[in-house]
């Protein structure tokens, strides 16, 4: 077994697949309308889904905003540079939720950014040696 994608659903489609691409830098792999449902799928990631878990944007014309309950945590995002991923978030327009720092009793550093549909995507630093957190 592997993880293939997680499913989010989205309220505008163009202002998600700007964010997930132009902002977070992952590629859209595949895309299609069902008419008949009236609703798009659009797979998003960092690599091909052959290899890679991907995220699935679910995008049902009729339905402009979801409520994210209680349920939902993040997505995590490993990146070199978690100071420098945030100032690139902002300065592309993006949300940042809480700043690049040390994560509460621990060393790990941490930050997180929000999606247009409030989604919380969580940086982690890459860290040399344990990488455990």
């Amino acid at each position: 077994m592997r993880l293939l994608h997680t499913m989010l659903r989205v309220g505008n489609l163009e202002k998600s697949l700007a964010f997930y691409t132009e902002v977070l830098g992952m590629r859209v792999l595949r895309q299609k309308d069902y008419p008949d449902g009236r609703f798009t799928l659009a797979f998003v990631g960092y690599g091909e889904e052959s290899e890679t878990a991907v995220i699935e944007l679910t995008h049902n014309w009729d339905t402009p905003t979801y409520d994210l309950g209680t349920g939902y945590g993040h997505i995590a995002i490993e990146v070199d540079d978690a100071y420098a991923a945030c100032d690139a978030v902002r300065a592309k327009g993006g949300k940042v939720t809480r700043e690049a720092g040390p994560m509460k009793h621990g060393t790990t550093v941490i930050a997180f950014v929000e999606d247009p549909d409030g989604y919380k995507i969580e940086f982690i630093q890459k860290q040399s040696g344990d990488d455990s957190y």
